[in-house]
């Protein structure tokens, strides 16, 4: 198979190339790999492949019955372990962890009929808007390689962006899929609390702020795959009914549902707001008002500096946990050269939160859903930017040699000091993505449209948000913009040839 047949299609055309024979599975996979080779060493994309294995399970593959069957995809490096595979978290504290077994989630799409080419980068445990850990170093935009592709799958994608895969495994735990997609180009859903696989062995994860998903080029592709992930599992801490019916075969009636939609530029935490993503969300806002769509400019009541105090206080305790189980695990003491900055000062937080404080902090998360509830009373969408600035330049983001001498002061602090501190650590990356975390404390569904091309030549994204179990309304609202000129996709992105 040639590359740009390869690049011309997305992973829905792939699967219908190998049930026609026109393509076999293990020709997808060295047109991958052939790819991957070609642009892998200018992004850093993929930390790991699987090259050999990979090929034989293409020969191996029986593709009946499987809607993906033979297309090659790529995991992110946390949570999405392969049986047998090093899954690293981003972290040299699992530079040798080897994976028991395949992630619920990675076994749904081996029955999907996926093939698995290795792991993307991710910063160290996904706490952090860009991709740059120590042990793998940074990843970068297929835009322009001067600046980051995003994170947490920020790996995910530039690996799509760049046409190694079509799509790519990714999760979501404050905007770490559609923080990427806005910064790339891409579609990126994240779907409503409880929807797609966890564990085995856990039943929520961040209680319940994170979840496994994609990052894809077509709007398609992500209704397919929901198709495909969407599930009740008995042993989860969360459910949401299950869609009746396909997804896909929703989109494909090309029904153009009218919307009742509010929008804001405004940052909910009091944060600049960059005349680009501005005018990402006018422009957005004229085309929905010339297809028949009522839209208002109108804020929620979320208090947004209060949520994300309480997002922070949530990784404060979820960091911490996790090194007291380690601790246990090795039998010693981790210090802070056992991971990078951040990840130590919430563990250093976290560790003087109590339970009383973790458990209001929850129950504020709880307050917020039922503050956009009543609010979706009125409108079916709320639009604000995915990121309030394009991508930000490798390494401006990263602490300093300066910086990480004063953030390793804090366990000198007052308990009240080091929850502030964690803020103050957080708010230069906050800047640019201030809108994404909403979702993911109240367990609704969210995307990210590509829609502008700044100045720079970089994407913006457009996010939408809708009640719990509607992912069926933004891949609607999605799919009538993706068939607009409203839909940038790959236009512009030198990285990714024209086909």
């Amino acid at each position: 198979m040639d590359k740009h047949t390869y690049l011309a299609h997305d992973a829905v055309g792939l699967a219908n190339l190998v049930k026609k024979k026109e393509v076999s599975p293990k020709e997808l996979v060295e047109t991958a790999f052939e790819r991957l080779e070609e642009v892998n060493p200018l992004l850093n994309a993929v930390v790991r492949t699987r090259y050999e294995k990979v090929l034989e399970e293409a020969e191996q593959l029986h593709i009946e019955d499987k809607p993906f069957a033979g297309v090659p995809i790529l995991l992110k490096d946390i949570s999405q372990s392969i049986k047998g595979e090093p899954l690293t978290s981003g972290s040299k504290l699992f530079i040798d962890n080897i994976a028991r077994q395949d992630s619920n989630y990675v076994a749904r799409l081996r029955q999907a009929g996926f093939l698995f080419l290795g792991h993307t980068n991710t910063p160290e445990f996904g706490l952090k808007n860009i991709t740059e850990p120590e042990i793998h170093g940074p990843t970068r935009n297929p835009w322009d390689t001067q600046y980051s592709s995003g994170g947490s799958s920020g790996g995910a994608a530039a690996s799509v962006a760049s046409g190694i895969v079509p799509i790519a495994g990714a999760s979501d735990g404050g905007g770490s899929i559609r923080i990427p997609a806005s910064f790339t180009g891409l579609f990126g859903l994240k779907p409503t609390r409880g929807r797609t696989p966890v564990g085995p062995g856990v039943g929520r994860q961040w209680q319940g702020a994170s979840i496994d998903f994609v990052l894809s080029r077509s709007v398609r592709d992500s209704a397919a795959l929901l198709d495909v992930l969407q599930t009740i599992q008995p042993e989860a801490a969360f459910q949401t009914p299950l869609f009746p019916g396909s997804y896909f075969e929703e989109i494909k009636k090309q029904t153009k549902q009218k919307f009742r939609i509010a929008f804001t530029t405004q940052s909910p935490v009091d944060t600049p707001v960059s005349e680009e993503a501005r005018h990402a969300i006018y422009k957005t806002v004229q085309w929905l008002e010339e297809q028949g769509h009522e839209v208002e400019e109108r804020t929620n009541n979320v208090d947004g500096i209060r949520l994300m105090e309480n997002y922070y206080i949530m990784n404060n305790g979820e960091i911490a946990g996790m090194v007291d189980s380690i601790e246990k695990a090795l039998g010693r003491a981790i210090t802070a050269k056992d991971m990078e900055i951040v990840a130590w000062v919430l563990n250093v937080a976290g560790k003087s939160v109590t339970a009383a404080e973790f458990t209001q902090s929850i129950a504020e998360w709880d307050v917020a859903a039922a503050q956009m509830a009543e609010f979706h009373q009125t409108y079916d969408l709320f639009i604000t930017p995915a990121t309030a600035y394009s991508a930000p330049k490798i390494g401006e983001l990263t602490q300093t040699e300066i910086e990480i001498a004063e953030l390793m002061k804090i366990s000198e602090l007052t308990k009240a000091d080091q929850l502030k501190f964690v803020y103050d650590m957080f708010e230069p990356s906050l800047t640019y993505t201030p809108f994404t975390q909403l979702a993911n404390l109240t367990g609704q569904p969210a995307i990210s449209i590509p829609v502008h091309l700044t100045n720079k030549g970089l994407p913006l994204g457009v996010q939408f948000m809708a009640p719990k179990g509607k992912e069926d309304w933004l891949l609607n609202i999605a799919y009538q913009i993706e068939q607009s000129d409203l839909w940038i996709g790959m236009k512009g992105n030198p990285m990714y040839p024209a086909v």
